[in-house]
């Protein structure tokens, strides 16, 4: 525009059509090149659109502000305002409706000529157009006119003025307007408010101020320097932005005293602010001789009333070019969308991209947003990662009752020797051993199938109480590893069970599953191979056989056979090759060392076999370390590598309270684990966690928090509500009579005031549902708890928090099933709809 720097509209209804307002109007075309090249004579907008000149009009001069007409029909509409103050309507020679072609050219001029400074079209009546002007001592700033005034003479006149010579034509000149407002004041800014069609507000030269067109005598202001660029959100009616140099301010209309918000000031002075149509509460805003713009997005909470705190506000720029900004505008339906202008004409179509906000679910589906759209991540068919996936592997425990159903093993391990050996269970094979140390000597034994003999150590209390633990023998003072051997046979590990038949001196049964095996459909047909090399054995030191084997079996692929092997050809004494097979169970590795390491041996190799699984992380360790602070360090390594806090809780609950449970690293696994279940909404599985927990850890379980008080003595009033038959008097002496198993309490028993009557039954509380008046079938549906208990939840005392209002939960139930006001008349109180949890499902009760 003349004088000022250029601006940009977007058409209202033509969303591939802008104008440039400099010293002329240019409306320019937005097509997409997408899959098409630029075509001549086209501006390049980004890489994907370009714009086309469509026309231009030079028949305003002097241009100070222009206006795009809000209605469809003439689309191509434009007030433009002068530096005379005069409001020409003109139009971009796209429309030729001739219902409408007397408006092209009309003047409205205002009594003294004065600079217009702003215009603003009327969004309820498209024909109301008002426009701002400076101050003139003995006329009104803001000037409101009907551009179809000729249809109504008697309220605006006329008159057909000849123009000035050399001026062919001839034109309709308005000179009264419709409303005359702001006498002996300057108008800098002007909005319609879209709430009413009456109400307009003006930045004057010292105030904001709302105007009604109903009573034109009276105006609501409040004093600010704020008076620039007036704007109203469109998505909250309510919510006005207006600026000052390089402050903004946001009002709030229903509390018009002081804005309610106040934004950053910067270093510059602002040329322009304007709401984001597509976005809620996004503002944009522009400073002088900047190629930045900053982007405002105020994210509202309700808040009580009267509350003083600010909107949250996350502020961001974004560089649309290199040069300096103009002025930049809004697409009115393009998801943040703008286009901005440079001083020397140079346009550029930009989107700001939103954030993107991602959200994990707790059962590990991924989301994101970004602007409108919500997406989903979605697995692939074949990728099995997620069953892989330590939480999914976690939930799908707990639905299976893992770590609920160990009590009995406990206790017959607990009972298993009348020696008192019941604390070193949990205290692990490496406090057993160190508790024998010096006390076991060896002795040979005689092979079964075989003309040799071994050393091996006597075994004690404390060795066969190791072996019980690894399962090799049962408790008991049967040492035979017989049934131990048929259960492994059962289960298909016929090279496992060969192997531990070998390690007992009993070549013939290991030779024997062997042969089992390989005539099984599971077993491989090199098991009737081994069980042939195991035949030919030989105690000769410098023996073929001996050679061959110490050869080949690293070549076998299961780690049982290849410990059979060098067994039978190690040294006496020296059994590395079996101790430090690591694919070999350490349950096993242990078992072997008690049978055939001395008490210094089998200390320093469980000592090193402890040290290594505790590094690991190797859950096989707590065999070794027991339920001990060892235990713990084991544990932590083990949480640290998987992240199963499940496994660590149920395990380390089995300690020692005293020396386990009071851990903060066993702390911390429970309470993760607890609340991992409520965000899995397994409500029912952190309860029976919770009650398993307290059974092993009495001083876990939690004081009663909650209770019933009378509001006059203040006292609890829980135990008045039992229903358990009482001796004697019982409850009589409070004025009770009736069945003992359905005791009715209708007072307090501290001071005997009456308790709350439920806003349903309208009988005092305490009374079993049961004995009320009007009780139905369908009230017996609400009980919960399913079995015939004497304090039944339909009994329990309910009421809101907001209203205090309440009753019987089995009369609220029902209440709020087809309602959601509270049941007390006049009360408009949506009890139900304040407590967000309240239509939860717990998880685990819902079908997949």
């Amino acid at each position: 525009m003349s004088g000022t720097k250029p601006d940009i509209l977007w058409a209202p209804h033509q969303v591939d059509r802008f104008v440039v307002c400099d010293s002329e109007l240019s409306l320019y075309h937005v097509e997409s090149t997408v899959n098409s090249e630029l075509k001549a004579g086209s501006l390049r907008l980004s890489e994907d659109s370009a714009a086309t000149l469509l026309s231009i009009n030079s028949d305003t001069p002097y241009m100070k502000c222009v206006a795009w007409y809000l209605n469809y029909d003439p689309e191509c509409l434009l007030a433009v305002g002068q530096a005379n103050g005069r409001v020409v309507l003109t139009s971009l020679g796209q429309d030729h409706n001739s219902k409408f072609k007397d408006l092209i050219g009309k003047e409205f001029v205002p009594k003294h000529a004065r600079q217009c400074n702003t215009l603003a079209w009327n969004p309820l009546d498209s024909n109301w157009l008002a426009a701002g002007l400076d101050k003139h001592r003995a006329d009104f700033s803001v000037l409101i006119w009907d551009i179809c005034s000729k249809y109504t003479p008697d309220i605006v006149p006329m008159e057909k003025v000849r123009l000035s010579a050399g001026e062919t034509e001839t034109t309709l000149l308005v000179t009264k307007p419709l409303y005359e407002l702001g006498q002996n004041d300057a108008c800098l800014s002007l909005c319609w408010l879209p709430r009413d069609q009456k109400l307009l507000l003006a930045g004057m030269h010292r105030n904001l101020a709302i105007f009604d067109l109903r009573n034109t005598s009276q105006k609501m202001f409040v004093n600010t320097k704020a008076v620039q660029g007036v704007t109203v959100d469109p998505y909250f009616h309510d919510r006005v932005a207006s600026f000052y140099e390089g402050q903004v301010a946001i009002w709030d209309l229903r509390k018009f005293e002081k804005p309610v918000l106040t934004l950053t000031e910067q270093p510059k002075p602002l040329t322009k602010v304007a709401w984001c149509p597509t976005r809620t509460g996004l503002l944009a805003t522009l400073t002088r001789d900047s190629n930045i713009i900053r982007l405002y997005d105020m994210q509202h909470t309700p808040t009580p009333i009267g509350d003083e705190t600010e909107p949250t506000i996350i502020e961001r720029s974004v560089q649309p070019c290199d040069n300096y900004i103009a002025s930049f505008a809004w697409h009115p339906t393009s998801q943040n969308r703008m286009i901005v202008l440079t001083p020397n004409r140079t346009m550029s179509d930009f989107t700001v991209f939103e954030r993107i906000s991602l959200a994990w679910s707790p059962i590990t589906s991924l989301m994101w947003a970004c602007g409108r759209h919500l997406y989903e991540c979605a697995e692939e068919e074949n990728d099995n990662s997620l069953e892989k996936d330590i939480a999914t592997k976690m939930r799908l425990r707990a639905l299976s009752r893992y770590g609920l159903d160990t009590e009995q093993y406990t206790e017959d391990m607990d009972q298993k020797s009348p020696g008192n050996k019941g604390s070193l269970v949990y205290a692990g094979i490496k406090s057993i051993v160190k508790s024998s140390l010096g006390m076991v000597e060896s002795s040979r034994h005689s092979w079964s199938g075989l003309d040799k003999q071994t050393d091996i150590q006597n075994l004690n209390e404390e060795r066969i109480l190791a072996l019980q633990l690894c399962g090799w023998i049962k408790k008991g003072t049967d040492l035979d590893v017989g049934p131990f051997l048929n259960s492994l046979v059962q289960e298909g590990e016929w090279e496992r069970a060969a192997a531990v038949a070998l390690f007992n001196l009993d070549i013939r049964r290991a030779i024997q599953i062997l042969n089992e095996g390989a005539s099984s459909e599971k077993g491989g047909l090199n098991l009737n191979v081994v069980a042939m090399a195991l035949s030919g054995y030989t105690d000769e030191k410098n023996s073929l056989w001996r050679e061959m084997c110490s050869t080949l079996r690293l070549q076998l692929n299961n780690p049982y056979l290849c410990v059979m092997f060098a067994f039978l050809t190690s040294e006496t004494g020296s059994y590395d090759g079996v101790l430090y097979e690591n694919k070999v169970a350490v349950r096993d590795r242990v078992a072997f060392a008690c049978k055939f390491l001395s008490d210094s041996q089998l200390n320093r190799y469980i000592e090193k076999l402890t040290n290594e699984m505790k590094e690991a992380g190797n859950l096989e360790g707590i065999l070794l370390t027991g339920l001990t602070k060892d235990g713990v360090d084991l544990m932590e390594s083990y949480v640290d590598r998987t992240g199963d806090v499940q496994t660590a809780s149920y395990c380390m609950l089995q300690g020692s309270p005293l020396d386990v449970l009071k851990d903060e690293r066993v702390q911390y696994w429970i309470e993760n684990y607890r609340n991992l279940l409520d965000a899995w909404r397994f409500w029912h599985k952190r309860a029976e966690f919770d009650i398993h927990r307290s059974k092993l850890d009495p001083s876990s379980k939690p004081l009663a928090q909650v209770f019933v008080s009378c509001n006059f003595c203040g006292k609890s009033i829980s135990y008045s509500c039992s229903t358990v038959p009482h001796q004697g008097r019982g409850f009589s002496q409070y004025g009770v009579s009736g069945s003992p198993t359905k005791s009715k309490v209708t007072s307090c028993p501290g001071c005997r005031k009456p308790l709350p009557r439920c806003a349903l039954c309208l009988i005092n509380m305490g009374t079993p549902v049961s004995s009320c008046p009007g009780g139905s079938k369908s009230d017996e549906k609400v009980d919960l708890s399913k079995d015939k208990k004497l304090a039944q939840f339909n009994n329990w005392f309910t009421w809101c928090h907001n209203c205090r209002h309440g009753g019987h939960a089995g009369h609220m139930l029902s209440w709020f099933r087809d309602h959601a006001e509270c049941p007390v008349s006049a009360c408009t109180c949506k009890c139900m709809q304040l407590d967000t949890t309240g239509n939860l499902v717990p998880a685990e009760t819902v079908q997949p």
